[in-house]
């Protein structure tokens, strides 16, 4: 008898339920709203709110835009944005993460303090759309660093100030923390800040601890999500018979039939729809005997 369980730890969080909701609300009143960027790096749920209305683009399409409304998602935006906005009369409906907002100004207000020979150092990924609205903070001078084996981009003749993308590992940012921590100097100050969500990051142990307590997982999330491919990553450490997949259509049927306990879990922008959805698409090919 084959047993299906959904993850209720996986999901969106908070983060993100907030940007859906006051998209959704905004929508509901029939105005035309736009978004900057996808609302989330879940490709299902960003069609879901196109059919609703809601118009995304990118950044070369916002500067040409004027008197309009914008959502800005939980990522967060760097400063000329908001200008770009206050210069075209776009109204912003800001959706920026809490936590991301809180660090944001943690860094620039680092960054504005008069000390001099200071570089601040941001462990994330390049390119994500939460890192470059952080790098933004510091007029780009920021050095974005994936890993620990990429300190040799900071300048050591400097004091150092460490912050962290809010949904990247606690054992990466130990890592990177480490290795600062050896090669500076003493006659250099190095300041590190643990600025990762606990949301997030609490969810790790959670997910490695459902995984392992299956035959087979199936990991549902966009493929652009870094956090997606991170917390995947977990799943298969503990357990490889952990697949990912984007939606039902993606599912391989085979695998089913050779498993007794079946689990769903999702990234922090995977909605519980969408989970849902797959666990139909499974209880469906299965005999009702064998559920």
């Amino acid at each position: 008898m084959a047993e299906i369980t959904i993850d209720k730890d996986s999901g969106f969080c908070f983060g993100v339920v907030t940007a859906i909701n006051k998209a959704e609300e905004e929508l509901s009143k029939g105005a035309t709203l736009y978004c900057l960027g996808d609302i989330v790096h879940n490709n299902r749920e960003v069609e879901r709110l196109k059919t609703m209305g809601l118009i995304t683009i990118n950044h070369d399409e916002f500067r040409q835009l004027h008197d309009v409304k914008v959502l800005l998602r939980a990522h967060g935006e760097p400063p000329e944005t908001y200008e770009t906005a206050r210069r075209n009369n776009i109204e912003i409906i800001d959706a920026t993460c809490p936590v991301v907002l809180r660090l944001q100004k943690q860094i620039k207000l680092k960054y504005q303090h008069p000390d001099t020979d200071k570089q601040i150092v941001i462990y994330g990924q390049n390119g994500h759309a939460e890192v470059l609205g952080l790098v933004g903070q510091t007029n780009g001078e920021a050095v974005v660093i994936e890993k620990a084996e990429e300190i040799e981009k900071i300048d050591f003749d400097k004091d150092i100030y460490l912050y962290s993308q809010t949904t990247k590992s606690l054992e990466g940012f130990g890592e990177v923390v480490a290795a600062i921590g050896q090669q500076i100097s003493n006659s250099r100050h190095f300041e590190y800040h643990d600025t990762i969500c606990r949301q997030v990051a609490n969810r790790m142990p959670r997910l490695r601890a459902f995984a392992a307590a299956h035959d087979l997982v199936f990991f549902v999330s966009g493929k652009k999500s870094s956090n997606g491919k991170f917390l995947f990553a977990e799943c298969q450490k503990v357990n490889a018979n952990s697949y990912l997949i984007a939606d039902a259509d993606e599912i391989d049927f085979e695998l089913i039939r050779k498993a007794g306990t079946i689990g769903i879990c999702g990234a922090t922008s995977t909605p519980k729809w969408l989970m849902d959805e797959i666990y139909k698409a499974i209880t469906d090919f299965l005999p009702t005997d064998t559920i």
